[in-house]
């Protein structure tokens, strides 16, 4: 059965009350397709009806993983008595991520009803920074002494699995409640059940503090393979857990970002469905107007450069101005996003900042020369095409010469394309290098200032290579004039 289909079977089963068919599809249907399904139900009071003929067991997962337009109507529309059905059976993580996207009045509501101990949890989340380790991390693990055996190890997960974000890997401590170690469930199973845990857990095992910048911690789940690491406190104790799921939550989060700062607009804090008109536009208007005002430095060397007697002496130069600058961008463009990826993804830091130019510098020198090169030929074949033309080279008739009317086959038509091809490939090698060397300084400075290279970067690398690019471009068109006496 296909996507669409299922989609189309809960909402049927929802709207005209199929209460079997919809119990079957909550045992059999992944959570994140019936909240998907759930949000094309406009009418809220069908919604309700599922939370309250359905086990809180099930509508508790599918609650977080709905928008929070849809959380807050349902929290709206519940009695307390309901809202505590509901938060009995969600964790805390999931409590304060839906309450952090809540007005106020709301979130009160729900930590007024919400049980003692998942409002101190909540609460304590909370107040962690956004995007730490803190932020993310769920209360609800099980950390077990290292002295227990196997056998009431697997008790105590029978008894307090189901209230846990994860039973695949359990956290052990000693007698100060110091972690000492982790064990995976698979080695509780294929143990022997008078085995103490201090004899079958791991005690290279990976944790991080509960300031790390969540980033970070996505980074060393990538490298350590993990399903669950520890979160401590100042004081090396498990203050929480985080977990896989939660982890590429945070990758979407922060690949949603990157992407967002290279195409100049505000990251989106809901999908770009739920994400009001209004809204996109305030998310795109202040990166217009920053580039709006960059640019007006490539306009004042755009203006310099038409004043200029050598382009009033060769006014074909001016028809290649927008190839050299979308060249130039595009080369480092290249660049800047393996530099911004590679630090995302930790494969080099600032640290790493003479190694990383010494290769993009070599990279640059090969692929500036192949660009010279073609660019060279390849403008050449334009002015003998006639796709640009030489005001100063015309035929007895006024047309412009090119070899529809032979008038480019003489030695001034030649001099003249051979020169103009030769200073714009040649200022396209040096702005194709400087570029890519502007493109690894760029991000590579910025972390090292502890922001966010994606966010800085671009913007500032198309304003000073389409600068760079124009000036270098007044410069070879000056002297190649006087040197081939080009008047």
């Amino acid at each position: 059965m296909s996507e669409i289909q299922v989609k189309d079977l809960i909402i049927d089963a929802i709207k005209n009350k199929k209460l079997s068919l919809l119990k079957e599809l909550f045992e059999t249907v992944p959570n994140i397709d019936i909240a998907e399904a759930m949000e094309d139900i406009e009418d809220v009071t069908q919604i309700i009806w599922v939370f309250r003929v359905i086990s809180s067991e099930y509508t508790s997962y599918i609650f977080s993983e709905l928008s929070p337009e849809t959380q807050e109507k349902i929290i709206n529309a519940f009695s307390d008595k309901d809202l505590i059905k509901l938060l009995e059976n969600s964790f805390a993580d999931d409590v304060a991520d839906t309450i952090e996207e809540m007005p106020a009045n709301v979130a009160s509501r729900v930590l007024k009803v919400a049980p003692a101990d998942l409002r101190k949890d909540v609460n304590q989340l909370l107040n962690y920074k956004e995007n730490t380790a803190g932020s993310v991390m769920t209360t609800e693990f099980i950390m077990m002494l290292d002295t227990i055996t196997v056998k009431e190890a697997i008790e105590q997960i029978r008894k307090k699995g189901k209230d846990a974000e994860t039973v695949y890997t359990i956290f052990v401590r000693d007698k100060s409640r110091t972690p000492v170690g982790t064990v995976g469930l698979d080695d509780l199973i294929f143990a022997n059940e008078e085995d103490e845990l201090s004899e079958i857990m791991n005690r290279d095992f990976v944790t991080c503090s509960v300031n790390d910048d969540q980033e970070e911690v996505a980074n060393m789940f990538k490298r350590y393979d993990l399903t669950a690491m520890a979160v401590l406190n100042n004081d090396k104790k498990i203050i929480g857990i985080i977990t896989v799921d939660d982890v590429i939550d945070v990758m979407e989060e922060e690949a949603n970002e990157d992407i967002a700062a290279l195409s100049h607009v505000a990251p989106l804090e809901d999908s770009y469905l739920d994400t009001p008109v209004y809204k996109m536009a305030v998310k795109c208007i202040p990166w217009i107007i920053i580039l709006l005002v960059l640019g007006t430095f490539t306009t004042m060397a755009l203006d310099r450069i038409e004043k200029a007697p050598v382009f009033a002496t060769i006014p074909v130069l001016i028809a290649f101005v927008p190839a050299l600058m979308d060249t130039g961008g595009n080369s480092g463009g290249q660049t800047i996003a393996l530099m911004i990826r590679g630090l995302a993804t930790k494969e080099f830091s600032p640290k790493d900042f003479f190694k990383v130019l010494r290769k993009e510098l070599l990279t640059s020198l090969i692929v500036a020369a192949a660009i010279s090169v073609f660019a060279f030929v390849w403008f050449t074949i334009e002015q003998y095409l006639g796709i640009v033309t030489n005001d100063n080279l015309k035929t007895a008739s006024g047309e412009f010469a090119s070899i529809w009317n032979g008038g480019c086959w003489s030695i001034e038509f030649a001099k003249h394309s051979l020169v103009t091809s030769l200073i714009v490939s040649l200022t396209l090698l040096i702005s194709a290098i400087l570029s890519k060397i502007v493109a690894v300084v760029l991000p590579l400075t910025v972390a090292a200032l502890k922001k966010d290279p994606a966010i800085v970067a671009q913007p500032l690398l198309t304003t000073i290579i389409d600068v760079v690019s124009l000036v270098t471009y007044l410069g070879i068109a000056t002297i190649m004039a006087k040197i081939f006496h080009i008047a």
